[in-house]
Parts: C-alpha cells; structure tokens; sequence
C-alpha cells in the first residue's frame, strides 16, 4: 500500500483523515479558554493550482522520462516535510524550492540510472521516502532545479528468513505495507513510530528513527542486520551478520546519512513473532521528582518495559484528559513467549518505593479495570499531528523538540530548556502559551525527554514566532549537555546545533566519506555536511 496518493499536501497525513467538524470544534474549545483573547479564526489552504508554481528548469532524457513526474501538487507534496513550518508556509503559499521533477524508480537499475545522469549534469538529487521529515531534511532549499527521488515503488518483503527470523525489505515500503507482508509468517518488524503510516524502511534507516517501544529495541538501528546502497561511486552491501567486531560498521555510516552519501535501496531487519501477551498499567504521582524517580527505577531495572512513557502534569492534561500533580507514567509490557505478569508486579513495586498510585491496569485479554489514561493518550497521540494542523490554520504556535541527557544531568536540564521556552513564548507570543513534556524513550543512563509547545501566535507571523522560539529552546539544549536530537535527525534545520555537538575530527571524515561517496555533491546538499 501506498498512502501518497491520499495524501494531504499541505499538512500531515491523508485529506481523508483530517479533523472532523466535531472535533475540530471540540478541539478550538478545549484551547480557547488557555489563550483568552486569542484570534481563533481558521484560514483554509490556498488551491495549489492557483499558486504559480514555476515551470520545472530541467528536463529528463527520454530513457528517464516513464519514470518522472511534473505535476504541480506533486511537486508541491514534494518540496518539504511535515514540521509546523512546513505547514505554515504551506498555508501561506510559499512556493520557494520546489522540485522541479519527482522521479519514481521501479527498479534498483533505475536508481543507478538516475544518479548517473544527474550526476553528469550537476544537478541535485534529494532521496525521499514517505515525506514525514520534520527537519528541512527532504526540501530541496537551495538555488538552482533539483529533482526528488521518490523510493515507493521499492515497496515490497523481498524474501523471508524464518529460522534466522530476518526478512529482506525494499526501501520504500511504508509502515502498513511493511508489516501487512510480514503478518502471514506470524511476524513483524515492531517498529511504530508515530509517522508509522506515513513513512518508510529507508527513511526509517537514513534518519536513525527512533519507534513507539520505550526500552531497549528503541532505535532502528537496533534491527538492521544489513543494508544496501546505491551511492554516485557505485553499489554497495553489507554482509548479514548477528553481529561482528571487525572494523567500523558499514551499516552505521549509512544509518542517520539522510541521503547524502547513497541511497539506501534494501535492507535485512531482524523480525520478532508477533505478541501474544500484554499488561498496561498507569500510575499518579503527586510529585513529579517522584515521577522521574520512578521512570529511573524501571529503566535500570532490566525489566525492559516495551512502554515506559511519562507524562508531566501539563501533558497528561492536555493530551490524555488526568488531572494530576506530579504527573502520569504510562508503563506496558509485553511477549510472544510467555506473560508478563511477574515483569509488572515488579514495576509496580518499584513506583510504589515513590509514592505513586496505579489508577488503572489492563490485560490484552481480560480488559481494562480503572480510569485508563493510556487509551486516551494513544488516541490523542495518534491524531496529534492533524490537530496540530487545525491549531496552524488559526494562528497557533503548536510544535514539539526532543532530545535525551543523562539522569544526574536532567533536574538542571529540564529547568534550563523548559525556561528558555517559556521565556521565549513571553517575549514572541505575549506570554500565552505552555510547554509540556514527556519521555518517549527511557535508558539505564538517561531520558529522552519531548517537548511540546503551544502558543497563541499572529497570523502571518507563526512562523518567526516559532524560529525565535526554536532557536532559544535549541541553544539552551546544547548548552546544558544534551544532543539536538534524539530521533527526528538533523535534516537542514538543526545543522547549527549539529555541527557544534560533533566532534572536528569526525566531521573532516564524514566530509571526506561524502567526497568519496559522492564526489559531485549531488545527494541531498545542505544536510550533514
């Protein structure tokens, strides 16, 4: 399956899906009494036909042309991701760097053919794969015709390996796709991050995403046995191994490379059976201290929770409805070998040594018994971004950043970052608006803490808003030990941040590893190096 076709292309996800007028009304009453005074006033998106869109710069040679497309939404659903900037010059019409061609490889030859050919022209390539960036990291933003490689007819379980529980995968394979192939064999890849639906194996692979599951298997990283890659100097692959010591890992060069040094064209994941058994539990605490307390207890406990989610007070208000003092972790576990019981009465003695409460358990079996605050989260977390897209349209500042610190580090970390927003919504939002926070993803040495913002903004000026307000949470970030990202990749709009968090020495060998790979700089400029 392939989602492109209904896909929204101005905002998140499929036009299908977009907010009903219900909800939609439920939501702007929800927000109107945060932002009093607030110009909730909804502005609709421009007709994209009647945006000017320039006439493509470049034409293909006829043995490409079957595969190339210059229609004007499609290259508009092309030039940029899925971040509230990207939706808002959406909504203003802003038609600054649009590709000038969307090109469909069916075959991994055709990849190899439209590097070549770009290559000997000079003229930019940005990889592309379900378009959910939500860093610069697939606009082409740079002077001059560019095309987009878009990799979704690559989309299909190319063979299965049940013993080794591995399968070969095509890059453009999108989430449902994937994992529709993989069901009949009892398995599944299990990586759900919340672009899921709307997003790819390769795109997965080239920005390092991080998916739902809180502990241990967190990354993509940790479920890629090996990868290939078609690069300007040639096509390469690693060898599939459980694991191997000799050298630098191939495979870690190309994860997180966003398309500047190849184009990920297949990989072998390593699969699990599907679960069998799962227990949720959600627990209050009056305390937020005694909240990360807790969280820090489980992640070093080795029990290995697939969910581990914490709420700050704000965020499970806002987003699941739980009025509390201290905050709402969300805590699940889960197994296709045997239950999960004795995992969970041990997690919940240790949130009972800090304070806190269980308001509600259930068993994927036997239901749910008390209030359950992780139904109404997933569901709010689920839509999300196309609430986000509604707050846009009516001038709102709604956007998020994560990162991850150490534990010892948090306590300061925390202050410092949720200071620099809020003081930033003071200044470019007249003080209306909040910051929230909750950990995604928890380690044995730190947290992954995600941060929302919502702010009543000036239509026509949201977007500043948000750049000043970015800037000064992205600073404080960096200044007080944590990195800039922690799963959404760095893309074009975190590379000043980036290039300060990295040491010299590896960027002169990455920069030395892009001239190589890539020597007329042709693969997605601007991002990484």
């Amino acid at each position: 399956m392939n989602p492109s076709t209904d896909r929204s292309w101005w905002g998140w996800g499929a036009d299908a899906a977009q907010l009903t007028p219900t909800e939609t009304a439920a939501l702007v009453d929800r927000v109107a009494p945060l932002l009093p005074g607030h110009d909730l006033t909804d502005h609709q998106p421009p007709d994209p036909h009647a945006l000017g869109v320039p006439a493509p710069r470049v034409a293909p040679p006829a043995a490409l042309a079957g595969l190339c497309s210059t229609g004007v939404v499609d290259r508009l659903s092309h030039a940029r991701g899925k971040a509230f900037r990207d939706v808002v010059r959406n909504l203003h019409g802003d038609v600054a760097h649009v590709p000038d061609l969307v090109v469909r490889p069916r075959t991994e030859q055709d990849v190899v053919d439209v590097l070549d050919w770009c290559t000997a022209i000079s003229l930019p390539v940005v990889p592309y794969g379900g378009g959910s960036s939500v860093v610069g990291g697939v606009e082409p933003r740079f002077d001059g015709p560019a095309v987009t490689l878009d990799l979704a007819a690559l989309d299909r379980v190319l063979e299965v390996d049940p013993v080794s529980r591995a399968a070969r995968i095509q890059a453009g394979a999108y989430g449902p796709a994937l994992e529709d192939q993989l069901r009949p064999q009892g398995l599944t890849l299990r990586h759900f991050p919340q672009s899921f639906e709307f997003s790819t194996l390769g795109g997965w692979l080239a920005t390092r995403a991080g998916g739902h599951f809180a502990t241990l298997t967190t990354h993509i990283d940790d479920l890629t046995e090996s990868i290939r890659v078609v690069s300007p100097s040639g096509t390469g692959e690693s060898r599939r191994l459980p694991g191997s010591g000799a050298g630098p890992s191939p495979d870690r060069m190309f994860l997180g490379s966003e398309g500047a040094l190849g184009v990920i064209t297949e990989a072998w994941m390593r699969l699990q059976r599907r679960p069998e058994w799962q227990r949720t539990a959600t627990i209050g605490f009056g305390s937020y201290d005694d909240a990360v307390a807790a969280t820090r207890a489980i992640a070093q406990s080795g029990l290995h929770p697939a969910n581990c989610r914490l709420l700050d007070p704000a965020e499970a208000l806002v987003n699941a409805g739980t009025a509390v003092d201290g905050g709402v972790l969300i805590l699940a576990f889960e197994s296709a070998d045997h239950p999960v019981d004795a995992w969970l009465d041990r997690a919940l003695e240790l949130v009972a040594d800090h304070r806190g409460t269980v308001l509600a358990t259930r068993d994927k079996a036997t239901g749910t018994t008390g209030t359950d605050a992780s139904q109404a989260w997933r569901s709010s977390f689920i839509r999300m971004p196309y609430q986000r897209d509604a707050l846009a349209r009516r001038s709102m500042v709604v956007e998020t950043f994560e990162t991850a610190c150490t534990w010892d580090a948090f306590p300061a970390f925390h202050a410092a970052v949720t200071g620099a927003a809020q003081r930033a919504i003071d200044e470019v939002c007249g003080g209306q608006g909040l910051v929230t926070c909750r950990f995604t993803h928890v380690y044995p040495d730190g947290p992954a803490p995600y941060y929302g913002v919502y702010a009543g903004g000036r239509w026509g000026s949201t977007l500043a808003q948000w750049d000043e307000i970015k800037a000064a949470v992205s600073t404080a970030i960096a200044d007080h030990g944590g990195t800039i990202t922690h799963h959404h990749a760095v893309g074009r709009d975190h590379r000043p941040w980036y290039d300060a968090q990295r040491p010299e020495p590896f960027a002169a060998a990455l920069r030395a590893a892009k001239s190589a790979l890539d020597p007329g700089g042709i693969l997605n400029p601007g991002v990484l190096v």
